[in-house]
């Protein structure tokens, strides 16, 4: 705009000055070492406007000649780009159907010219797992993660996903543990560490995000109770393999006495005690443990202990029928704890106690046993057929 408008400067002066000029127009000559180039000042102002007229057209052609040039390139790439939102929207019905092979196809096709080409390639990585072709699934991957230098968690989140569909569990962990030190509380991020903590035996680092995952709202509280008790149980499994019944002890010893009262791993800990055949120690954790709190968990695994003092056990069975109350259970394990050491009349008592309450299948044959030891056959007959009635009852025959 600023050339136009001196151009129409220099006309408008031409026509103002042009005829106070005329007769006067002056000379100008321009000499070189083989011409002479001879002219009215008049003439030269001429030659320069048209010059300048010139270089102005030729501008304007130029600009025009490039302008188009982008535009070509502009509908060029906008055509790319409406090819490449088309198939994507085509691939995501594709994954819909389940039709991975289509999914890859159009989801790499033209992904650099894709709103998130990212996301493009994620997609199509994990199509190519799906399909078990892990090159091209670790080409598309690595294609992502050129071009999300800025934000490398989505990448290496599928990463992660296709390393656990591979089983290659050991480097899922390793992947993770650098996704937690970047994202600790991403969820995702929490989710694929406890697949690879659970398939690696890392126990105590599983512990460790439990927290995490609670403040991240990954799974309810039941869910993450069971999974706190798993990795106990996990860590005890580790002890006893290490170092048999003294490690268990040493490793139960070290814990804290919250962690120590939680009534599942007491449950969990005299389970591992009894397959190591240290049943004293186990008898004392169960005992400890009802002292604080009656549980039926507790009471179900004192049949299978055996201790040098089973008095205890009794005695502890009897006071926590009275603090309790009756409860066939607590009938039922006293009965076995005194038959296990011949004081069949006491236990025949215990027996007769729990079956009042309830009938069981198992209770009438423990009672059948203790009446063949006190000389009462025809009585231990008739436990053995109500027991075998109930029996037939709760488990009738197929037709």
């Amino acid at each position: 705009m600023l050339k136009v408008l001196l151009l129409f400067a220099l006309l408008l002066a031409g026509i103002v000055l042009g005829p106070m000029l005329a007769g006067h127009q002056g000379y100008v000559l321009i000499q070189t070492d083989n011409y002479n180039i001879e002219t009215s000042v008049t003439g030269l102002v001429i030659i320069l406007i048209l010059v300048m007229v010139a270089f102005l057209a030729i501008e304007w052609i130029l600009r025009r000649i490039f302008r188009t040039g982008a535009h070509t390139r502009s509908w060029f790439v906008g055509r790319k780009r409406r090819r490449a939102r088309k198939q994507t929207e085509q691939a995501l019905l594709k994954l819909a159907e389940g039709d991975y092979q289509q999914v890859e196809k159009l989801m790499s096709k033209n992904a650099d010219h894709a709103e998130q080409p990212v996301v493009n390639y994620l997609l199509a990585a994990e199509a190519a797992q799906q399909r078990g072709d892990e090159v091209r699934a670790n080409q598309h991957l690595e294609r992502a993660s050129e071009l999300a230098e800025n934000d490398p968690i989505p990448v290496e989140i599928t990463r992660v996903r296709l390393q656990l569909a591979r089983n290659e569990n050991h480097a899922a962990r390793h992947g993770v543990d650098r996704l937690l030190e970047i994202a600790p509380r991403h969820p995702e991020v929490l989710r694929l560490a406890e697949q690879a903590y659970i398939r690696t035996g890392a126990w105590g680092s599983l512990l460790d995000i439990i927290p995490s995952m609670a403040k991240a709202d990954v799974g309810d509280d039941e869910q993450r109770d069971n999974l706190q008790r798993q990795a106990w149980i996990g860590l005890m499994d580790q002890a006893r393999a290490d170092q048999g019944s003294d490690g268990l002890k040493e490793w139960w010893k070290n814990q804290s006495r919250k962690t120590r009262q939680q009534v599942p791993l007491q449950v969990a800990m005299a389970e591992h005690l009894i397959e190591c055949d240290d049943h004293d120690t186990a008898q004392s954790i169960i005992l400890d443990g009802l002292k604080r709190q009656y549980d039926d968990r507790l009471v179900m695994v004192i049949p299978r202990l055996k201790t040098n003092n089973p008095e205890q056990i009794e005695k502890m069975l009897r006071q926590q029928i009275k603090t309790v109350g009756d409860r066939p259970l607590l009938w039922s394990t006293l009965g076995q704890s005194l038959a296990r050491h011949g004081e069949w009349k006491e236990a025949s008592l215990a027996f007769r106690a729990a079956l009042k309450q309830r009938p069981d299948a198992f209770d009438y044959a423990w009672l059948a046993d203790t009446l063949d030891k006190l000389h009462l056959p025809e009585e231990a007959a008739a436990m053995r057929r109500d027991g075998l009635l109930l029996t037939l009852q709760n488990n009738p025959p197929q037709q």
